[in-house]
C-alpha cells in the first residue's frame, strides 16, 4: 500500500500566545499550505490532517480531518489517529515545520516496506525526529501498549518495533537538517523562519 502523508496539528501553542501554529505565515504562505504542497508533490494525494480543534475542518476544506481516537495522549495520540484512519503506512509531519520537502517525505517512506518506523537522526535529546517520520501499521499495537502503560514519550514504543534511523550522511543530500527540521515554536522562531525563507524561497 502506498504511504500517505499526515499533518499533525498538535499542541496548544502556548508559546505563540495560543495561535494555531500551522496557520502562521512564513515567506507569505501559511505553514499548513506549505506542507500540503510538499505532501501532495511527494505522494500525489492530499495529506490527512490530524487535529482536535473544532475549527480544523475550515482551515483547508479540501483536506480530510480526523481527531485523536485516544484523548490526552500527546504526540502518540496523533500518530495513533493517523495509523488508525489510514490503515496503512503514513509519513507524519508536525504542522509547525515550514521547510519540510517532498524529497524528504519520499525518503522517509522508502523503507517502510522493511521497517516499522523510519526516523531521521537528530542532535536533540531524543536522538531522532519523531514528528517528521514514517510509521507502518506494525506500530499501532505497540503505540496502544505504550499509552496503556502511561508512557507518552514519542519514542516510548520503539523497543517493540523495528526502527530504521536515517543518519546525517543520508539526510545531507536532501537538504540542510537545520532547515528541514526547523519548527516554529516561539515568536523568535518565526523571525528566524522568515529569515530562512527569504534566503531560500523554496
Amino acid at each position: 500500500m502506498s504511504p500517505r502523508a499526515v499533518i499533525l496539528a498538535g499542541g496548544k501553542a502556548s508559546r505563540m500566545g495560543g495561535a494555531p501554529k500551522g496557520l502562521l505565515e512564513v515567506g507569505g504562505r501559511r505553514i499548513l499550505d506549505r506542507l500540503v504542497d510538499a505532501a501532495s508533490a511527494a505522494f500525489g494525494t492530499l495529506p490527512l490532517l490530524v487535529a482536535n480543534d473544532p475549527a480544523a475542518a475550515g482551515w483547508r476544506p479540501d483536506l480530510s480531518v480526523t481527531a485523536d481516537r485516544i484523548p490526552d495522549a500527546g504526540t502518540l495520540g496523533g500518530i495513533h489517529a493517523a495509523l488508525t484512519t489510514v490503515a496503512g503506512p503514513v509519513v507524519c509531519v508536525a504542522w509547525d515545520m515550514p521547510f519540510v520537502t517532498a524529497v524528504l517525505l519520499r525518503r522517509l517512506a522508502a523503507d517502510l516496506d522493511r521497517f516499522d518506523a523510519v526516523l531521521p537522526a537528530s542532535d536533540g535529546p531524543r536522538g531522532v525526529e519523531p514528528l517528521c517520520a514514517g510509521y507502518g501499521p506494525g506500530c499501532l499495537g505497540p503505540i496502544e501498549a505504550a499509552i496503556g502503560r502511561g508512557d507518552l514519550r514519542a519514542i516510548g514504543f520503539h523497543q517493540d518495533i523495528v526502527v530504521r534511523v536515517l543518519d546525517p550522511a543520508t539526510i545531507a543530500p536532501l537538504g540542510d537538517p537545520a532547515r528541514l527540521f526547523f519548527n516554529v515554536n516561539t515568536p523568535a522562531d518565526r523571525v528566524e523562519a522568515e529569515r530562512l525563507a527569504a534566503a531560500d524561497p523554496r
